[in-house]
Parts: C-alpha cells; structure tokens; sequence
C-alpha cells in the first residue's frame, strides 16, 4: 500500500490548517503632492457681510501727464476712474462616507484611522483640482512649436512641440511686461510636469538649462532638482494639467507661470473633516465626510502665463 502523505493539497490536513497570511497593515495609494491651491495667495480682507460671492476691486491709475503747466493757467480737473472688479462666487463642496459597525468588526485591519485619513486626502485633493481648474484658464497663453514661441492653435500641437529654455524666458518676459508682482523675492512661481521639465533638463546649449546648474552645482542635476532658471522658481507635479487635445490626440501639458496676486481665494467656511452623528435606529452606520464653503478666481491675468506643449515622453 502507498504511503498517504498528510501535507498541503489534497484532503489532507493541511487543506484546513494552512491559510493564506495577510498584512493587517495596509499601505495607502501612491498620492501627488498637493500644491495649487497655495497659490492662491489674495483674500479679502474687510468683507461688508456674509454673501454668496465676494467682489474684489482694483483701482486704475491715471494715465502719465506728459506736458508742463503753464504759469498762469489753472489746470483742469481730472477724474479718478472706476474700479476693475473681479467675483468669487462661494459654493458647498464635500463628501461623504458610511461605514458600518459590521465592517470595523469583522475587518482584519482597524479601518477607521484609514478611511479618516482617505477623506482627509480626498478633501485636499479636491481642493487642489478645484483651484487648478480656475488657476488654468484665462487667454495669456502661447504654445510650443518645435519648442519655439507660437500662437498655433491647441489641436495642432503635436510630437516634437516640447518645451524649451526660450519658452521659459518668454514666459517670464511676458509677465514682467505686464508688470507682474514677482511671487518670491525676484522670482515668478512656476509650476511644471515631470514629463515637461524632463526636456527643459535635457535641454543642451549656452543658453539652456543644464550648463548654469552643471557649473552651479552638480548636486542638481545629481537629484533631478529643477530650481531656479530665468526668473522663476520651479515646482513639478504630476498635479499640473493635461489632456488629449493636441492634434491625434496628442496630450498636451500645461506649465503654468505666476505672479504675486494671481488668484484669489474667498472662504466662508474653510473645509475641514466632518464627523456626523449616527441616527440609524441601531447605531450601526458610522458618518466621516468633509465639507466647506469657498472659491477661487483669477485675480491678476497679468499675473497668470500659460505655456502649453507636448512632451518627449507623453503620459
């Protein structure tokens, strides 16, 4: 008679005994950084009431006088203009989650520290992308052609439209043109895609890039740090916006430029983590959420550039 082995398979016992192990810690989701809604950096300041838009105002300055007074000539009077008003419309925003008493009970890992700290997330995720929608628009953009400065249309940008260093330098030219309050000391913000600073990087030439941080200091270019080029600071993101819109559906990245006051944000509730009471007859749905009240909208445009282009290696 063959020998029976008692091991793993079969009806043995090790069909009963041994299980499958699973770490009861559990690891959250790989999450960008959240950065745009910091940029929004004009509130109100002396709010007359409670409403459901703010008005911010600007004075217009009058124009330069050009000619001298004559002597004996008392000269006309010359009225201040109107303000410039920009609105920020207040909406609700926020979201919400039931879990139940069954769930935490018969879980294998504690899952309300982690469903807590997935709405906290969600709540400055949303922020994020709400703030970026607004920041994003407005007509002070131009567009990349074979990394020169265009005017092409969106659905022509294409393969090889990437970004350069004369992109960088026109951007900022264009805002300090427009009398743009820098962001940070001297510097304007930028914000960029991995994907977008890689060619900026890659860029060779006196006048790119690469050869004023190689001599600055190698420990740059060693972790892939962007920094400071051409008057402006560099942030990337995966954060920054992109789509398919370029010409076959190519994904076009958007770099965007800012200046001091380049969007407003108005709050009447700032949002924040919600923990709401259990009214279920047997106390068995728990309530987590957030919520809050604001709105952004672009205060400056003159503050606000947007380059867009494709990049060498799309998403």
């Amino acid at each position: 008679m063959a020998n029976a082995y008692t091991d793993t398979s079969g009806s043995s016992l090790g069909t009963s005994l041994v299980q499958t192990a699973y770490d009861r810690y559990v690891e959250m989701a790989l999450r960008p950084q959240t950065l745009i809604r910091a940029v929004a950096d004009k509130r109100p300041v002396q709010v007359d009431k409670p409403g459901s838009s703010v008005v911010l105002q600007t004075y217009g300055d009058l124009a330069p006088v050009t000619s001298a007074l004559t002597e004996t000539t008392d000269p006309d009077a010359v009225a201040v203009g109107n303000t410039s008003t920009v609105t920020v419309t207040l909406n609700e925003y926020g979201l919400a989650s039931l879990v139940t008493r069954k769930l935490e009970l018969f879980a294998l890992s504690d899952v309300d520290p982690a469903i807590a700290d997935i709405i906290a997330y969600n709540m400055a995720d949303s922020l994020d992308g709400l703030a970026m929608t607004e920041l994003r628009g407005g007509t002070n953009v131009f567009r990349s052609d074979a990394g020169a400065y265009s005017t092409q249309a969106l659905n022509l940008l294409a393969a090889g439209d990437d970004f350069k260093s004369a992109l960088a330098r026109r951007a900022v030219t264009e805002l300090r043109a427009g009398n743009a309050l820098p962001k940070r000391d001297e510097l304007f913000w930028c914000g960029i895609h991995p994907r977008v600073s890689a060619d900026l990087r890659s860029e060779s030439g006196a006048a790119s890039w690469r050869i004023p941080h190689e001599y600055n200091s190698n420990n740059n270019i060693w972790n892939g740090e962007i920094g400071i080029f051409e008057g402006a600071f560099y942030v990337e993101s995966n954060r920054l916006y992109k789509n398919t819109d370029g010409a076959s559906s190519a994904t076009v990245f958007r770099t965007i430029y800012a200046g001091a006051q380049a969007l407003a944000e108005a709050v009447a509730e700032e949002p924040h983590t919600v923990i709401g009471p259990v009214t279920d007859k047997l106390n068995r749905f728990r309530p987590i959420g957030w919520y809050g009240v604001l709105g952004w909208k672009r205060f400056r445009e003159g503050c606000i550039q947007r380059v867009e282009t494709t990049a060498s290696s799309l998403a």
